[in-house]
């Protein structure tokens, strides 16, 4: 069956790790409960994240994060049906580490914006498999 696959990058607003670890419990509750799985790649500049499931239930979730005010500046990269999940067992999948994007000036000047779509996909492999 089809998966809808929503990745996008946004500045955080008051990035610290209290509000991050309150966005992974919250995320990870929702997904599970919503058949959604994904990753989250973040740091005080960037959040990018990969949305996959049911595609009302990924679309319901990215409108939600939209009026998120923890988020800035959400840019949508990737908006497409995909047969397979990339984190098929994982409610969201966080990497700690945030050294796959590119540099604060690299991410500045628009290097997610300019990625193909298996550019920015490839990303969350090699943080995940890091």
């Amino acid at each position: 069956m089809p998966q809808q696959q929503i990745i996008y990058a946004s500045t955080p607003f008051g990035f610290d790790a209290a509000t991050l670890a309150s966005i992974l419990v919250t995320a990870r509750h929702r997904n599970a409960r919503n058949d959604v799985t994904g990753a989250l790649i973040c740091r005080s500049d960037i959040y990018l994240q990969l949305l996959e499931g049911p595609t009302q239930n990924v679309e319901d979730i990215y409108n939600r994060i939209c009026q998120d005010d923890r988020h800035m500046d959400i840019k949508l990269l990737v908006r497409a049906k995909t047969a397979d999940r990339l984190f098929p067992s994982w409610a969201m999948w966080h990497d700690p580490e945030s050294t796959w994007i590119g540099s604060r000036e690299d991410v500045h000047q628009g290097m997610l914006e300019k990625a193909s779509v298996r550019e920015i996909r490839e990303i969350f492999l090699r943080a995940f498999n890091g």
